[in-house]
């Protein structure tokens, strides 16, 4: 197998639960910054990438802004690109970011996690401009995540699925499990998947995302981690009890020259 010469991190889960670093974290990445190129991912799309720069600073991160990979910024590249509006469901700050392209005649429609704006007004908006033509973007499409108050909350995925259903059409998904979302931050270190490891809490969109994507994949039990992940036919390159393990791992991995 090839070396690891480059690590991607999920960032929600495996960095920090709710406003709390996981133990370790923040030391562990200053450490591997040294070693390795590195990008951080997320679905998140409640807040922006400056919110999530501005968070993972007051946790004791020292993350380089353009080391940040987000699904949102991904996703307003993707509308931009093809000169496109859109129609968004999303939460109020999201809703400002994308300010410049929303549209009542869109081109797009763009879903993400929109926590308590997920009303019957804004996906019927959505379920008509879909009708009239536009097409569905699915920012991010987990089931859940792990919140705030340590249990487990709906992500957008459900949300998306029912549009999806009831217009007839699949969305167009960007953030993880894309692999396209994956082989982009591989690119933006120079690599090749097959010389990166992705290290995550989410059996289906980090860990087989990234190796259907080509990379290796680390489990963290941490986050959204639940005893049956090992028990669903996806198998991770490596389990750890938290990414604050991953340092003595990589020493001894043998993904090595």
């Amino acid at each position: 197998m090839d070396a690891i010469k480059g690590l991607l991190f999920d960032i929600g889960g495996v960095l920090y639960v709710g406003n709390t670093p996981i133990e370790g974290a923040p030391q562990t990445v200053k450490e591997l910054m040294t070693r390795y190129p590195m990008r951080f991912l997320t679905n998140t799309t409640r807040t922006t990438p400056q919110t999530i720069y501005e968070n993972l600073s007051k946790m004791g991160f020292a993350i380089p802004p353009e080391s940040l990979f987000t699904a949102l910024d991904a996703t307003k590249s993707y509308i931009r690109e093809r000169v496109g509006t859109a129609y968004t469901v999303l939460t109020d700050e999201a809703e400002r970011y994308f300010e410049e392209l929303r549209s009542e005649n869109p081109d797009f429609v763009v879903v993400g996690d929109a926590h308590t704006n997920f009303t019957y007004a804004r996906m019927n908006g959505a379920f008509r401009a879909l009708q009239k033509g536009a097409k569905l973007v699915a920012a991010a499409k987990n089931r859940y995540f792990k919140d705030d108050d340590g249990a487990l909350s709906m992500d957008a995925g459900g949300f998306i699925a029912a549009l999806e259903f009831a217009v007839g059409v699949e969305a167009t998904l960007i953030g993880k499990p894309s692999r396209d979302f994956f082989t982009l931050a591989a690119s933006s270190m120079g690599l090749n998947p097959g010389e990166v490891l992705m290290v995550g809490d989410d059996i289906e969109s980090d860990i087989k995302g990234a190796q259907d994507a080509g990379m290796k994949a680390m489990l963290v039990k941490t986050g959204k981690y639940c005893e049956g992940d090992l028990d669903r036919g996806i198998v991770p390159d490596g389990v750890l009890e938290s990414v604050a393990q991953l340092p003595k791992w990589l020493e001894r991995a043998s993904f090595k020259d």
